[in-house]
């Protein structure tokens, strides 16, 4: 697939040196609107304008919405008036308004005034939401059908406005006050009679959402269901818009991407794919949250540093604590993980805080002593026996196993309780991920060791 992707790559580019405009406008007419805005990326030059020039209108609107950011600016700044109003014409107002998110003042300003009075309307109600809320993605595309409508008045309305819809598959039924009453699919039209009334045949069990609702709500909504487009209503359930399953796709990988980057502390500030990244945009991202864990990290040195005397009298002991920090900080990051997508998937709530932790406990323990005694039988027959280290006694592994018991044993509970804790007071529980888990939990290992060890090795 690579090779036939470079290989066409390369024939566009030597038929467009040559001048064989009206080969490439044939192989172009011929893929996907995603595949030819990504050879536009591959390309980047002057010549970019003139290829794009070739693309008939609507296929040319459909790969510039699947663009990048950067392709879209060089192209836009190629554009006359003409061209740009054309293109702006030709896109469904969400699409538009992703866009205009994305470009500078100056570029937004040209937009706009080249969409025609109805679409600035539109995009700019739109830009009036909340940036990651369900008002913000939605579309105000969408076929509204009255209850007193015939199925044959309903088709010929759909035949009639359709076209410039972003789907006709689901038509919404509202009221002559826009608020919503049912959905019909055009299933239910084509099977119906023509005769029949809309209200007789509409669904009016309607699962909806709100302009407010994040974002992310809306798109579990539509997994959730299976629906491929779900109502958006008001505070007065008046329809004003739609949300469709490709908008939520792109809100779960947008969310995805933004969990991923703070669970592995780096400050999720960018949507642009690695290699469009510069190093210092790179850099700005990642060292804030280190200098952070960092300095949170002293917290251990300063525990190591209060127990040197336990250490100086059993030097034995110093090489466990890698292991023991490892193995509380792996314990915390499944516990923290599991809860983490449990959250965003809305299977656990804050309320179900006792439960989860009644049940990690349990898994801790289980873990715990499951580890402890595998690490007893490396210590006696690898430590002592194998390696002929007189310092492993029966004490000191005892000593470890415990503080294994017992550390996995609180790991597994801060990795639990602090997501949820972070999603009660309105931070993202991505935040509690691996980074801080592990930081806490190493401090923790630490001091649970050094205490055991003083109480039964009495140093």
């Amino acid at each position: 697939m690579e090779k036939t992707t470079v290989s066409l790559l390369e024939t566009i580019i030597t038929l467009l040196e040559n001048k064989k405009y009206a080969a490439l406008r044939d192989i172009l007419t011929t893929m996907n609107p995603v595949d030819i805005a990504a050879v536009f990326e591959d390309i980047q030059s002057e010549k970019t304008a003139l290829l794009f020039r070739l693309l008939p209108k609507e296929l040319a609107a459909e790969t510039f919405v699947e663009m990048d950011e950067d392709t879209q600016k060089l192209l836009i700044h190629g554009f006359s008036d003409t061209e740009l109003k054309e293109v702006i014409d030709e896109l469904y107002v969400d699409d538009a308004v992703d866009i205009i998110e994305e470009m500078p003042a100056n570029v937004v300003k040209r937009i706009l005034r080249q969409a025609d009075p109805v679409t600035r309307k539109q995009i700019n109600e739109i830009l009036k939401y909340p940036e990651d809320s369900t008002g913000s993605i939605m579309t105000t595309e969408f076929v509204i059908l009255r209850p007193k409508m015939t199925v044959e008045e309903a088709i010929k309305r759909i035949r009639r406005t359709g076209i410039d819809k972003e789907t006709i598959n689901t038509c919404y039924v509202a009221d002559n006050q826009s608020k919503l009453i049912g959905i019909v699919t055009i299933r239910s039209l084509i099977l119906s009679e023509e005769d029949e009334l809309i209200e007789n045949i509409m669904e009016t069990n309607v699962i909806s959402v709100n302009t407010l609702d994040d974002q992310e709500y809306a798109a579990q909504v539509l997994n959730k269901y299976n629906f491929l487009d779900l109502p958006v209503v008001d505070k007065e359930n008046r329809l004003v818009g739609i949300v469709t399953v490709d908008d939520a796709i792109d809100v779960i990988e947008e969310e995805a991407t933004e969990d991923i980057q703070k669970m592995a502390a780096i400050t999720p500030n960018t949507d642009k794919p690695y290699n469009k990244i510069g190093v210092f945009e790179t850099y700005k991202n990642r060292i804030p949250w280190l200098l952070i864990l960092m300095v949170s990290a002293t917290f251990t040195g300063m525990i190591i540093s209060s127990f040197e005397s336990a250490l100086a009298a059993s030097v034995a002991l110093t090489a466990f604590i890698p292991m023991l920090m490892d193995t509380g900080g792996n314990s915390g990051s499944q516990a923290s993980v599991t809860i983490i997508r449990s959250l965003s998937l809305g299977e656990i709530e804050f309320k179900d805080i006792f439960k989860v932790i009644f049940k990690e406990s349990r898994v801790s323990l289980l873990c715990g002593v499951t580890l402890a005694a595998a690490n007893f039988v490396k210590m006696m027959v690898v430590d002592r026996m194998l390696m002929h280290n007189d310092q492993i006694t029966v004490t000191v592994a005892l000593v470890v196993c415990l503080t294994l018991i017992v550390t996995i044993f609180f790991a597994k509970i801060v990795g639990c309780t602090l997501p949820m804790l972070a999603k009660k007071i309105g931070f993202d529980p991505a935040v509690m991920a691996s980074p801080f888990i592990t930081t806490i939990v190493d401090a923790i290992s630490l001091f649970v060791y050094f205490e055991i060890a003083t109480m039964v090795l009495k140093i």
